[in-house]
Protein backbone atom coordinates (compact mmCIF):
# COMPACT_ATOMS: atom_id res chain seq x y z
CA UNK A 1 0.00 0.00 0.00
CA UNK A 2 1.81 3.19 -0.91
CA UNK A 3 1.97 5.83 1.53
CA UNK A 4 -0.95 8.67 1.55
CA UNK A 5 -0.05 12.17 0.49
CA UNK A 6 -2.64 13.93 2.99
CA UNK A 7 0.08 13.45 5.85
CA UNK A 8 2.66 15.57 7.38
CA UNK A 9 6.04 14.45 7.02
CA UNK A 10 7.30 12.39 9.86
CA UNK A 11 9.42 14.98 11.28
CA UNK A 12 6.70 17.40 11.22
CA UNK A 13 4.09 15.17 12.72
CA UNK A 14 6.04 14.53 15.42
CA UNK A 15 6.90 17.97 16.19
CA UNK A 16 3.07 18.67 16.67
CA UNK A 17 2.25 15.59 18.38
CA UNK A 18 4.97 16.65 20.99
CA UNK A 19 4.22 20.46 21.09
CA UNK A 20 -0.06 19.50 21.55
CA UNK A 21 1.28 16.96 24.28
CA UNK A 22 3.59 19.98 26.29
CA UNK A 23 1.02 22.50 25.82
CA UNK A 24 -1.22 19.87 27.66
CA UNK A 25 1.12 19.13 30.37
CA UNK A 26 1.58 23.05 31.09
CA UNK A 27 -2.01 23.78 31.08
CA UNK A 28 -2.65 21.14 33.96
CA UNK A 29 0.27 21.97 35.36
CA UNK A 30 -0.49 25.96 35.52
CA UNK A 31 -4.38 25.01 36.66
CA UNK A 32 -2.92 22.91 39.70
CA UNK A 33 -0.27 25.11 40.90
CA UNK A 34 -3.18 28.20 41.07
CA UNK A 35 -5.45 25.86 42.58
CA UNK A 36 -2.81 24.73 44.92
CA UNK A 37 -1.71 28.13 45.42
CA UNK A 38 -5.47 28.74 46.74
CA UNK A 39 -5.79 25.50 48.91
CA UNK A 40 -2.20 26.80 50.52
CA UNK A 41 -3.62 30.26 51.21
CA UNK A 42 -7.02 30.35 51.51
CA UNK A 43 -7.57 28.37 55.05
CA UNK A 44 -4.81 29.99 56.95
CA UNK A 45 -6.03 33.27 55.48
CA UNK A 46 -9.34 33.03 56.91
CA UNK A 47 -7.83 31.84 60.50
CA UNK A 48 -5.81 34.67 61.23
CA UNK A 49 -8.58 37.41 60.01
CA UNK A 50 -11.09 35.95 61.95
CA UNK A 51 -9.21 34.64 64.85
CA UNK A 52 -10.22 37.79 66.68
CA UNK A 53 -13.64 37.28 66.25
CA UNK A 54 -13.70 34.18 67.40
CA UNK A 55 -11.96 34.54 70.55
CA UNK A 56 -14.20 37.30 71.52
CA UNK A 57 -17.25 34.85 70.73
CA UNK A 58 -15.34 31.75 72.84
CA UNK A 59 -14.25 34.32 76.05
CA UNK A 60 -18.11 35.45 76.48
CA UNK A 61 -19.57 34.02 79.37
CA UNK A 62 -22.30 31.36 77.06
CA UNK A 63 -19.44 29.72 75.88
CA UNK A 64 -17.66 29.64 79.05
CA UNK A 65 -20.79 27.83 80.77
CA UNK A 66 -21.39 25.24 77.75
CA UNK A 67 -17.77 23.88 78.53
CA UNK A 68 -18.46 23.60 81.92
CA UNK A 69 -21.30 22.17 81.74
CA UNK A 70 -19.65 19.24 79.01
CA UNK A 71 -17.08 19.26 81.96
CA UNK A 72 -19.62 18.39 84.39
CA UNK A 73 -20.82 15.93 82.18
CA UNK A 74 -17.88 14.18 81.76
CA UNK A 75 -17.35 14.18 85.54
CA UNK A 76 -20.71 12.68 86.15
CA UNK A 77 -19.67 9.89 83.26
CA UNK A 78 -16.50 9.15 84.43
CA UNK A 79 -17.77 7.17 87.67
CA UNK A 80 -15.80 10.21 89.60
CA UNK A 81 -19.29 10.45 91.23
CA UNK A 82 -20.69 7.08 91.73
CA UNK A 83 -20.76 3.78 89.24
CA UNK A 84 -22.23 4.63 85.63
CA UNK A 85 -21.46 1.68 82.94
CA UNK A 86 -18.61 -0.03 81.14
CA UNK A 87 -16.92 2.89 79.48
CA UNK A 88 -15.45 5.52 81.98
CA UNK A 89 -14.48 8.40 80.31
CA UNK A 90 -11.80 10.90 81.13
CA UNK A 91 -12.79 14.73 82.49
CA UNK A 92 -10.74 17.38 80.18
CA UNK A 93 -8.23 19.42 82.52
CA UNK A 94 -8.27 22.70 80.55
CA UNK A 95 -10.75 24.96 82.40
CA UNK A 96 -10.57 26.66 78.87
CA UNK A 97 -12.47 25.50 75.57
CA UNK A 98 -9.46 23.90 73.61
CA UNK A 99 -10.55 25.54 70.70
CA UNK A 100 -10.04 28.92 72.69
CA UNK A 101 -6.57 27.53 73.44
CA UNK A 102 -5.73 26.06 69.93
CA UNK A 103 -6.96 30.43 68.62
CA UNK A 104 -4.90 31.69 71.13
CA UNK A 105 -1.77 29.60 71.60
CA UNK A 106 -0.64 27.55 69.04
CA UNK A 107 -2.19 29.30 65.82
CA UNK A 108 1.25 29.62 64.24
CA UNK A 109 2.45 26.22 64.52
CA UNK A 110 -1.29 24.99 62.86
CA UNK A 111 -0.04 27.53 60.16
CA UNK A 112 3.13 25.89 59.86
CA UNK A 113 1.88 22.61 60.00
CA UNK A 114 -0.77 23.20 57.74
CA UNK A 115 2.50 24.70 54.90
CA UNK A 116 4.71 22.10 55.17
CA UNK A 117 2.05 18.78 55.16
CA UNK A 118 -0.56 20.63 52.73
CA UNK A 119 3.04 21.41 50.91
CA UNK A 120 4.63 18.27 51.05
CA UNK A 121 1.02 16.69 49.56
CA UNK A 122 0.49 19.00 47.25
CA UNK A 123 3.52 18.65 45.30
CA UNK A 124 4.03 14.55 44.63
CA UNK A 125 -0.07 15.32 44.08
CA UNK A 126 1.02 17.69 41.40
CA UNK A 127 3.80 15.61 40.01
CA UNK A 128 1.40 12.84 39.63
CA UNK A 129 -1.39 14.61 37.96
CA UNK A 130 1.18 16.61 35.61
CA UNK A 131 3.14 13.37 34.90
CA UNK A 132 -0.19 11.40 33.74
CA UNK A 133 -1.42 14.49 31.75
CA UNK A 134 1.48 14.65 29.73
CA UNK A 135 1.30 10.73 28.61
CA UNK A 136 0.64 9.76 24.88
CA UNK A 137 -3.00 9.70 23.63
CA UNK A 138 -3.67 7.33 20.94
CA UNK A 139 -5.89 9.95 19.04
CA UNK A 140 -3.52 12.36 18.95
CA UNK A 141 -0.31 10.17 18.14
CA UNK A 142 0.59 10.01 14.65
CA UNK A 143 0.88 6.95 12.78
CA UNK A 144 3.58 6.10 10.85
CA UNK A 145 2.71 5.15 7.26
CA UNK A 146 2.82 0.80 6.89
CA UNK A 147 4.99 -0.68 4.25
CA UNK A 148 3.78 -4.11 3.65
CA UNK A 149 6.94 -6.82 3.43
Amino acid sequence: MPPRDDRLPRGEAVALWESTRARRRWWVAGLFAVAWGAVMVVPPLVLVVNRDAWLESLAAPGAQEDWEDFRRAMRAESGAEGPVGPVQRKVPKSVEPPIRVWLRDYLPLAIIAWGVLGGTLGCFLGLMIVGASGGPDPADRPTAPRYER
